[in-house]
């Protein structure tokens, strides 16, 4: 075996294996790398060549840490490395390198987020013995990625993917086209409106979402080549919701999501979902990921709502195995877990109780 640092010209073999080898992922596409190149990370890509073909792959994302007097600096792998986790051998190679590469960019620790469902205690156990300490990201979206999602088999007909839907997201679909409800796809000039709509959902639905630079290197990044694409919903004349998704491989994957608080009733939500399902499938995906849930199934939680929607698809509500870290330097791993946090909390602590004050004077 050996490690290949992947170059610009050796894109299309890079993506081939993301792509298509084992536990593939959009996230660990070469385009992906350059999406977060503009947010402030340096992608790393390697592949292992064994008898001139690639076995595993991975995309890290290198992120300069502010501090002072230090060269320091993580990594992380959003949902890599692309690999066969039960071949020890193999990752325990592609591993050694990446701690070697580390060391020499001067990284605390290694992030990964494996495409695996839980449980899964023989990956589990192969990743603790190379060194990895999983992480506990909660039940609702405290990780880096969802550790909840719902994920629908595409690979039957369409009348049978429809059939297996809930009676009332069936409904819901039909009732959409009887109320004139239409779904295109978006082009470069429909980005801006959608996201108005983004930006409304996000206050109606109280969370946070980026700048719109950042959706205009996801349409030059994904979108131009062929990697995502952008669907507005229509009715009367004006947009009411729009949806972003990604495709790579045979897969695809609903990332982003907008809706208007007017004429949420004529379900444009429904209409669009169906529209990328068979969209993915005309692209001869297999599977079709809903993305994120809570994993708190409790009709209480705020979140529920977003679980009974996409539950109504019928998909499987899967629960990945989470994340791990991969210590590089264990004093500054120690104080990136335990000191640099606790000191977030007290100073946080501290700002509060000098604002009460303040207050209590005025």
């Amino acid at each position: 075996m050996e490690i290949k640092i992947i170059n610009q010209e050796e894109k299309d073999l890079f993506n081939h294996f993301m792509a298509w080898g084992p536990k593939g992922h959009v996230l660990q596409s070469y385009e992906w790398g350059e999406v977060k190149r503009h947010t402030g990370w340096e992608p790393i890509r390697l592949l292992v060549i064994d008898k001139d073909k690639p076995i595993a792959g991975i995309s890290i994302l290198k992120r300069r840490l502010p501090i002072p007097g230090f060269n320091k600096c993580i990594f992380y792998a959003p949902r890599g490395p692309v690999a066969d986790y039960t071949d020890k051998d193999t990752l325990k190679f592609l591993f050694s390198k990446v701690k070697e590469l580390a060391k020499k960019h001067g990284a605390i620790l290694l992030k990964i987020d494996p495409d695996i469902k839980a449980p899964n205690e023989t990956v589990v156990k192969n990743l603790r013995s190379l060194g990895f300490t999983p992480l506990d990201s909660g039940k609702n979206f405290e990780g880096v990625q969802p550790k909840f999602v719902f994920r629908l088999d595409i690979s039957k007909p369409l009348e049978d993917i429809m059939a297996a839907f809930h009676h009332k997201t069936r409904y819901n679909i039909r009732l959409a086209s009887r109320k004139g409800v239409t779904v295109k796809v978006g082009n470069r000039e429909d980005l801006k409106p959608f996201y108005e709509i983004l930006e409304e959902t996000c206050i109606r639905d109280k969370f946070l979402v980026r700048g719109f630079d950042y959706f205009e290197t996801l349409w030059d990044e994904l979108v131009e080549k062929g990697l995502a694409r952008l669907f507005m919903a229509e009715y009367n004349g004006r947009y009411v919701a729009g949806t972003l998704a990604f495709i790579f491989g045979d897969k695809a994957w609903y990332i982003y999501g907008a809706s208007s608080n007017q004429d949420r009733n004529v379900m444009p939500n429904y209409a669009l979902q169906w529209e990328m399902i068979k969209w993915a499938k005309e692209n001869n995906c297999t599977m079709y990921d809903f993305r994120g849930v809570s994993g708190d199934l409790s009709p209480d939680n705020p979140l529920y709502g977003l679980y009974r929607f996409k539950k109504g698809f019928s998909g499987e509500f899967t629960e990945f195995i989470g994340e791990f870290d991969l210590p590089i330097s264990p004093f500054f791993y120690y104080l990136w877990v335990h000191i640099i946090p606790a000191y977030r909390k007290f100073r946080g602590k501290v700002v509060n109780f000098f604002r009460s004050l303040k207050k209590s004077k005025t």
